[in-house]
């Protein structure tokens, strides 16, 4: 027999298709001691079954579940080009886990999807570290997951990333808008950067510019002022809500201040930000130069430096502000809602 028929004969395993089945396990056992920070009660089994068991706290008398799902978007295109794997894990749970806050929902836990064409577990070891720091940032358990190495399917060096977050909230309690009128004090808690939405127009930026990672941004590296982690409010706004009566809340995604605003307030009602409320950070002020973007296009892709809006009565601005403040957050009183003109768009910013 030939040594070419002999070849032809022999059989295929799964690391012949790209599959490497021996890594996989080395990254479930990196990741067990890094889930395992993130436990909290409620946890019945985590990491490592076929599905994660998880019983609502008891304190809970009627816990509605919020849910949330969200991805890292092309923000990657940049964690990939700069070799920069250790923050898209905390944007990953910041996304889901600030948007189930905005209806007053404590994040309870979360499930993170990765993949890829080859499995390196050092770059998907990085990647779940950030996820778990989300988690504890959240306070919320990293309870399961699921890592797909998928050949051919992404080019090498490349991911994607998707996570789910699912949270509760007292049914009395739920935050929906609905009591927001003409009066109320708009309040903003700064971003970290612009935290994971707007890249697309980012890179294009960057390319134009000719900026690199390793270039000198006022003092910090550029790749540290891009990629920069989305900040997560859930701990400050818990305790807020916990106080103070919040009527309404806004987390500055895709769409930005004047897209995200509307979604929690009345139809008779608008809120008016007023650009003099804060300052424009450097990242966007050099974003906005670069770009030749112009203000309503700012507004409406980025956070501008606000990653989420707080809308309650005048009487309890001050309080609420010394309260969020206490906590760590830099607040700004953005502006108030106004009743909404006949035909006018429900955010604007003068």
């Amino acid at each position: 027999m030939s040594d070419q028929n002999s070849s032809k004969s022999q059989g295929l395993s799964y690391r012949d298709a790209g599959v490497d089945m021996e890594a996989g396990d080395a990254l479930v056992e990196r990741i067990k001691p890094m889930a395992k920070k993130t436990m909290r009660e409620g946890v019945l089994a985590g990491i490592g079954g076929f599905g994660a068991l998880f019983e609502v706290p008891k304190r809970y008398k009627e816990p509605v579940l919020v849910s949330g799902t969200d991805g890292v978007g092309t923000k990657l295109k940049l964690a990939f080009d700069w070799n920069r794997h250790d923050t898209v894990g905390q944007d990953l749970v910041a996304m889901s886990v600030n948007d189930i806050l905005v209806q007053g929902a404590e994040p309870l836990f979360f499930l993170d999807y990765f993949a890829c064409g080859k499995l390196s577990v050092d770059t998907a070891a990085t990647v779940v570290g950030g996820i778990a720091q989300g988690c504890e940032l959240a306070g919320c358990a990293l309870i399961g997951g699921e890592t797909a190495e998928m050949p051919g399917m992404y080019p090498e060096g490349e991911y994607d990333l998707a996570g789910f977050a699912v949270g509760a909230v007292e049914k009395s309690a739920m935050i929906d808008g609905r009591s927001i009128q003409a009066g109320d004090v708009i309040l903003g808690l700064a971003s970290s950067g612009a935290h994971s939405n707007g890249y697309s127009l980012i890179r294009k930026i960057i390319d134009r510019a000719g900026a690199k990672a390793s270039d000198d941004f006022h003092g910090q590296k550029m790749t540290d002022v891009v990629m920069a982690p989305t900040r997560i409010y859930v701990k400050s706004m818990l305790a807020l809500i916990a106080k103070i009566k919040v009527k309404g809340m806004a987390h500055i995604t895709g769409g930005g201040l004047v897209e995200n605003v509307p979604r929690v307030l009345p139809e008779n009602t608008q809120a008016v930000l007023h650009r003099d409320a804060w300052q424009l950070p450097q990242l966007f002020q050099w974003l906005q130069k670069n770009g030749g973007v112009e203000d309503a296009e700012m507004h409406r892709v980025f956070n501008c430096g606000v990653g989420m809006v707080v809308i309650l009565s005048a009487a309890d601005a001050k309080a609420a502000k010394a309260q969020l403040e206490s906590t760590g957050e830099t607040v700004y009183q953005l502006g108030e809602i106004v009743e909404r003109p006949a035909g006018a768009h429900q955010t604007i910013v003068v």
